[in-house]
């Protein structure tokens, strides 16, 4: 393999290969992981549960403790109100047409709004914590992503948050990365030189939570890269928090940012954690992890030709309403499985809203709860704490997803903390790069084909940092869940001319600084990556990769038909061979794409983001056509 300079510095992505970090040593914040068992050992055995006491009737004076947790998720440095659907959230339906049913939405998030809900949620409760279940930083909008999501740490640090797991996309820069943002410090990045400006105002002091990965080693030891719990005291209150990510994390990241690294099993790691907790006396534990769950479509009833039709869960319809998860959610099964002294579970990573119980080893109710992503709710969970057994009593754990509404004051330190680093990351997001003759979005045909999608593997397939020796791909390959944003005319964010594009704006598309790769694929290769569309692990949700011009194929509900894929009008020989570009995350094999990792002569270029830039700036102005590269199979 070899590896090209870049046009821009290589700032994170590459882990220790790209950014001379050095070896960092375990971040010394809560718990030490010298006193956790070994992650890999067999699970502890279910601790049998404290008895619940009754807390309508103590028996000694001042023996239950009111204690207050407020939880959130996937903020992914959400600083400003998120736009479009990323910034409602469902209330309802008015089905005035049972073929399309109205959603009744409200606008939702923002810091400003969450920093207001969280202080009103805190009132009347002194006994109060604030946690997170990961995601907090990674894919973020520019105005966090160009200083690193610096911004967003401070901004966290303003919510008042105590806690939080990571998350998937906390390896987003690779792990020291993660690591400097738990502890603080600056990169040396060139100063804004490449898009991006580590320490703009002087100085970053990391977070004032603690960050948590109890199931992720060091390889080869039971060292986890950040503590795996901690303890938090509010009042005569002892609670245990154990923060994890998902197993598959290195299944949908970048596999450099997780070179060296272990994630283990999810319930195993938890498990192990309880003796140590209970060594301490601490017997109330709370697992914050990032995976989740889905809800059940809402039935509404039947359409016009009598079938049955569904829609989306109002936000606060799972489990509350009648709702429910979905039997294949991956959060049950962890659920099901964590020792029964775990109290309560907060969850992540599918962005839905959600409080339900789950069914403990022991045959008890727990809760598990999720609030959505961006901000945009707030789950309040009120429990009672038995200082005489030191334990949550199970029976009193109640919760509920609360809205962050856009209707009540700014809190000022979230403002003041914007209107900085809006000020600070001007230069970087209004240079106009080009214009566009009508909105290219990301909305896709039948075929699962977008005009957005279209328009950034052309982009991929023309930049020359992937070419080597003289050998230049032929097809570019995108992956749909990259494409984070519309390109829209009547955008105007810096006194932009309508319909010019600002490079803040092609950010808001592609945020998340992916390298781009050059390798060679056999034409079955080829054939291999678009049948991995639709079977293995996207045989239940399809993942249809964007391609390039040129080439063209039709898509049945196994993959490609046979004989219909082509480039520039030739049939795909199956025994050639072909320069294709793609992503460094599909390059991984990441969405389920393992085929891309069987690819030669790999070679890595400039950053996606450059490619999409550049590619704007020399096709201004730009109109979409009609997306027409992969057609159905009929």
């Amino acid at each position: 393999m070899s590896i090209s300079t870049p046009k821009r510095r290589l700032t994170g992505a590459l882990a220790s290969a790209a950014v001379a970090l050095g070896a960092l040593a375990p971040l010394a914040l809560g718990a030490s992981t010298a006193d956790a068992a070994p992650v890999t050992a067999k699970p502890a055995k279910p601790t049998k549960p404290a008895k619940p006491a009754k807390p309508g009737k103590p028996d000694k004076p001042g023996r239950y403790v009111p204690v207050q947790l407020l939880s959130f998720n996937d903020f992914h440095g959400n600083l400003e109100p998120p736009s479009g659907s990323s910034g409602r959230n469902t209330t309802g339906y008015t089905p005035a047409d049972p073929k399309a049913p109205v959603a009744q939405t409200t606008d939702a998030g923002g810091a400003e709004y969450l920093a207001t809900r969280l202080a009103q949620a805190r009132e009347g409760h002194p006994q109060s914590l604030t946690v997170a279940a990961g995601d907090l930083i990674g894919a973020s909008p520019l105005l966090s992503a160009a200083f690193h999501d610096e911004p967003a740490v401070e901004s966290l640090n303003k919510l008042g948050l105590d806690v939080s797991a990571v998350g998937n996309h906390e390896f987003d820069e690779g792990y020291q990365e993660l690591q400097r943002m738990a502890r603080g410090g600056c990169l040396d990045d060139g100063a804004g030189e490449d898009n991006q400006d580590s320490c703009p105002a002087g100085t970053f002091a990391g977070a004032d939570f603690d960050y948590l990965a109890a199931n992720v080693r060091y390889a080869g030891t039971n060292e986890t890269i950040l503590p795996p719990y901690a303890v938090k005291q509010v009042g005569a209150a002892k609670i245990g928090f154990i923060g994890m990510t998902l197993e598959e994390t290195p299944d949908i990241v970048t596999a450099s940012g997780v070179a060296g690294l272990e994630f283990d099993d999810e319930v195993k790691a938890a498990n192990a954690l309880v003796p140590v907790l209970r060594k301490q006396g601490v017997n109330a534990v709370v697992v914050l992890i990032h995976q989740g769950g889905t809800p059940r479509q809402l039935q509404l009833g039947k359409d016009a030709d009598g079938k049955p039709y569904s829609v989306a869960a109002p936000y606060d319809y799972t489990c509350a309403k009648g709702g429910a998860l979905e039997d294949t959610s991956p959060i049950l099964p962890i659920a099901k499985n964590l020792d029964p002294a775990i109290d309560m579970v907060v969850s992540g990573h599918t962005h839905n809203p959600y409080v339900c119980d789950v069914k403990d080893p022991a045959g008890q109710d727990r809760l598990v709860t999720s609030a959505s992503s961006f901000g945009r709710l707030v789950t309040e969970t009120n429990l009672t704490y038995d200082k005489a057994s030191k334990d949550i009593v199970r029976a009193s754990v109640e919760g509920a997803n609360l809205q962050v509404t856009r209707d009540v004051p700014k809190d000022r330190a979230q403002t003041a903390l914007i209107a900085k680093y809006k000020e600070l990351v001007r230069p970087i997001a209004s240079r106009v790069l080009g214009s566009i003759g009508a909105d290219v979005t990301r909305t896709p045909t039948t075929s699962g084909e977008s005009a957005l999608g279209d328009l950034i593997a052309d982009a991929q397939l023309a930049d020359d940092s992937v070419v080597t020796g003289g050998d230049e791909p032929v097809i570019a390959f995108m992956n749909p869940g990259g494409i984070r944003a519309d390109l829209t005319r009547d955008k105007q964010t810096y006194g932009e001319q309508v319909g010019e594009v600002t490079y803040g704006e092609a950010f808001d598309v592609q945020p998340f600084n992916n390298f781009l790769v050059s390798m060679t694929l056999t034409g079955q290769q080829v054939y291999d990556v678009l049948t991995q569309q639709v079977t293995g692990a996207n045989a239940a949700s399809r993942k249809v990769l964007q391609v390039s011009e040129g080439f063209e194929y039709r898509l049945g509900s196994a993959g490609p038909v046979d004989g219909s894929v082509t480039l520039d009008g030739e049939a795909i020989d199956k025994a050639a061979t072909y320069r294709i570009v793609t992503n460094n995350f599909l390059a991984d094999g990441g969405d389920g794409f393992p085929a891309f990792k069987g690819g030669t002569g790999i070679y890595y270029g400039g950053l996606d983001i450059d490619a999409f830039a550049d590619y704007l700036e020399q096709n201004s102005p730009y109109t979409p056509a009609t997306p027409d590269r992969i057609l159905p199979a009929g």
